[in-house]
């Protein structure tokens, strides 16, 4: 019996112990974390503006870099509208870009989709998270994939709003590019979750 409330005791110290580490971690590295989150996100929405930085920069250097060269503006219900700009001249918008996310196959999505200045045609598109299968559905963040969105219009050739992902099926589509052989469902949930977006800026316009 003695052995028993021994082995009890002593497992619920180790929890205890454990659980205090663990949380004495996660609140020692959250400012660490935080700002690699931060330096990430700079990143992907550079890359999908094109807007000209060194893969090594620092995160202050990111956010000096952001904070020369782009303005976000409210956009939608509670989000932010990423703009562009030229240094010398600030009403000379270069491109916009908005963050898209949604619900993959086995779970989220998030990325960035940035537009010309026409606001019809995509200038770039990022996935900085996501949780596809590797070889399958995680494709979609390897540059093979999006770079097929690259000068695609983000309406059809009737003025519909709406991407289209369909495996070789897209052809001459202003909007429509090929999905990925294998990853038919991830595909879906992409073109959900962009159009989601694409919705809301033709509605903003």
């Amino acid at each position: 019996m003695k052995g028993n409330l021994y082995t009890v005791f002593f497992a619920a110290m180790l929890g205890i112990v454990c659980a205090s580490l663990l949380t004495f971690v996660a609140e020692f590295t959250k400012a660490a974390r935080e700002a690699n989150t931060k330096a990430e996100e700079y990143r992907n929405v550079f890359t999908a503006l094109q807007v000209p930085f060194d893969a090594k920069s620092t995160g202050e250097e990111l956010e000096a870099i952001y904070t020369a060269n782009i303005t976000a503006k409210p956009f939608g219900d509670g989000k932010e509208m990423f703009i562009y700009a030229s240094a010398d001249a600030k009403d000379k918008v270069l491109a916009a870009a908005v963050k898209v996310s949604g619900p993959g196959l086995w779970g989220p999505i998030e990325g960035v989709l940035a537009l010309e200045p026409d606001m019809k045609t995509i200038r770039g598109l990022t996935f900085y998270k996501q949780e596809e299968t590797p070889g399958l559905g995680g494709e979609i963040a390897g540059s093979a994939f999006r770079d097929q969105f690259v000068g695609k219009s983000i309406y059809d050739a009737a003025g519909k709003p709406g991407i289209v992902i369909v495996k070789g099926q897209a052809g001459d589509m202003i909007n429509g590019v090929d999905g990925i052989s294998g990853a038919t469902m991830t595909c879906d949930k992409v073109q959900e979750l962009l159009n989601t977006s694409i919705l809301e800026i033709a509605e903003a316009k």
